[in-house]
């Protein structure tokens, strides 16, 4: 008994190391691609230039996740890692206008602000011996609330329901980091190589979609409108 719990702790162990890596991975060419980006002019004014170029970007995004959400199992490790690292990318350099709307000294702040509440609620997710599947339907009914209330106020224009909304889902994504944690660690079985390494880029998709929600979260939270 004590023998297949070790097991089964060390695989779970293994396949969250992988999941770390490319969540690392997939920041960082986001972080990178957002910096390059908002230093180009080139780019900047095909984003900024029209609301068409952000449409796009964002049209595509919403169809890479779904594409490597619904095909993980059937396509191939390298298709896999591919759309990921693509996503990140393009994740970046719809994110390159944070650096000319935010105080680089605020998105350095909220970042490590993230990634410290992130590190401490995904630890709790996995070493915790609570099941915190109830927390799934309620954090998603919130966070339907927090895209509603965020529609009605794009109307609006209430400083004090945007202060709301923002508390709210920084307190939404912080909880399914947790959640996802615990749910990614739930799925780990006797998967052979290829098998764990994808649920590893599927499961890092999820926290790294946590993760930078809690950012731009704080980021409306903490950001001023001035620039370094």
């Amino acid at each position: 008994m004590d023998n297949t719990v070790s097991t089964t702790t060390s695989l779970q162990m293994a396949v969250f190391r992988k999941v770390y890596f490319w969540l690392s991975i997939a920041l960082a060419i986001t972080g990178l691609t957002a910096y390059i980006a908002s230093n180009n002019p080139a780019v900047m004014n095909l984003i900024m230039g029209s609301r068409a170029g952000i449409w796009i970007l964002l049209i595509i995004q919403l169809g890479m996740v779904i594409y490597l959400s619904a095909r993980i199992n059937t396509m191939s490790l390298q298709t896999a890692s591919m759309v990921f690292v693509l996503y990140s990318f393009v994740m970046g350099i719809t994110f390159s206008f944070i650096f000319l709307v935010y105080a680089k000294t605020t998105i350095y702040t909220c970042f490590f602000i993230t990634a410290g509440t992130f590190l401490v609620m995904s630890l709790y997710g996995f070493f915790t011996k609570k099941d915190l599947s109830s927390w799934g339907n309620l954090l998603f009914m919130v966070l339907i609330g927090v895209i509603i209330a965020s529609v009605v106020n794009f109307f609006l224009k209430s400083s004090t329901l945007y202060y709301i909304i923002s508390y709210v889902g920084v307190l939404v994504f912080t909880g399914l980091v947790a959640y996802d944690t615990q749910k990614i660690k739930a799925l780990i079985g006797m998967e052979n190589n290829e098998q764990s390494q994808k649920l590893a880029i599927i499961g890092a998709l999820a926290l790294y979609l946590d993760f930078i929600n809690i950012f731009l979260f704080l980021l409306r939270i903490f950001g001023g409108g001035n620039r370094n």
